[in-house]
This record gives structure tokens, C-alpha cells and sequence, in this order.
């Protein structure tokens, strides 16, 4: 299934094609989807409908930003010092 992001009069924003939802609170939430990361900005954000097996996902508050971020590699603590 392909990603689609429909947001109604910014109050309102569904994502298709969610995978995960990373994580959530009442001004950020990150949707993971494919091969990517949806980053939504807002107010008073919080997930209406949550269905997973559909890859669907339902936001309502006042959303300001979307942006796709790509997926970073988690890398452990160790390589992480010893760079």
C-alpha cells in the first residue's frame, strides 16, 4: 500500500500507509510509513482512530507542520562513542 497524507482544514489529518506509530503527545507525533517518518507539529494533537492492520491512522487539534524524515539505523551506544 503507498502513503497518502490527507489534512482538512488543518484540524483533521489522516495518514495512510502507517506502519507505527513512534510516538505521540499533545504538540508532536511521528508516524512511521514505508521508508520513512511523517513528523507532525501541532496543538492539542491526538490520534481519533488507530488501525493498524488497514495502515490507517487519524489525528485531530490544530496541525501547523508535516515533514518526512528518513529513518535513521539505530546504532549502538558504543559505536556511537568510538567514532
Amino acid at each position: 500500500m503507498e502513503e497518502k497524507v490527507v489534512l482538512e482544514n488543518r484540524k483533521l489529518l489522516t495518514i495512510y500507509g502507517a506502519t507505527k506509530v513512534v510516538s505521540c503527545t499533545s504538540t508532536q507525533a511521528v508516524v512511521e510509513v514505508a521508508e520513512s517518518n511523517i513528523i507532525i507539529s501541532g496543538s492539542n494533537l491526538e490520534v481519533v482512530k488507530l488501525n493498524l492492520e488497514d495502515k490507517e491512522v487519524e489525528f485531530s487539534g490544530e496541525v501547523n507542520s508535516i515533514k518526512y524524515s528518513t529513518k535513521q539505523e539505530k546504532t549502538s551506544f558504543l559505536k556511537r562513542i568510538f567514532k
